[in-house]
């Protein structure tokens, strides 16, 4: 895709063109999950630009794209081919699963806190979460929905790339106290 011109003047009225042309309202559903998409996209962007070390930019960065191409999808609803694949979504467990084996089992639900980077992560999964629900509601929930799984699987690795920074930089975990 080739923009040369950001300027188009073509939404001033509240409307904007998906990829097969067809124009709809800024505020349908399929709009709303394309802008949650991109949104978790910069928070991702953000969260990479508080890395101190680079051990995991580059899957970040794969990430990244991964949800531009997502974004794609949902632009282009009457696809047969989807841009997010399920090695994609395989290689998200993959890492989910590596990333978790080093650390402690969870016995309670833990606070959304830690080093700037963890915090920044902490974001990015609850715009993930944010993201899935709008994909359901503006696709509906029909097998197999690509992009809903991605994300979901998305959620559960930045959730355990977070608690991992976090016990990489020393931080403690401070579990959820029940208020009595």
């Amino acid at each position: 895709m080739r923009i040369s011109k950001v300027t188009t003047k073509t939404g001033d009225k509240g409307s904007t063109g998906l990829a097969d042309g067809t124009r709809v309202s800024k505020a349908d559903p399929r709009i709303c999950a394309i802008g949650d998409v991109d949104e978790l996209n910069a928070f991702i962007g953000n969260a990479k630009s508080s890395l101190t070390e680079s051990e995991w930019e580059k899957e970040l960065t794969e990430i990244q794209n991964d949800l531009l191409n997502l974004g794609g999808d949902l632009s282009m609803p009457e696809s047969p081919d989807s841009l997010i694949t399920k090695d994609r979504i395989d290689n998200l467990e993959n890492s989910t699963e590596n990333l978790n084996a080093a650390l402690e089992p969870l016995k309670e639900f833990i606070l959304p806190e830690g080093n700037e980077f963890t915090t920044r992560v902490h974001m990015a999964r609850a715009v993930c979460r944010r993201a899935e629900r709008t994909v359901l509601k503006a696709t509906g929930q029909i097998e197999p929905n690509l992009c809903a799984v991605y994300l979901n699987r998305l959620s559960d690795y930045l959730f355990v790339l977070a608690r991992a920074s976090n016990v990489s930089d020393g931080g403690a975990e401070r579990q959820w106290k029940k208020q009595t």
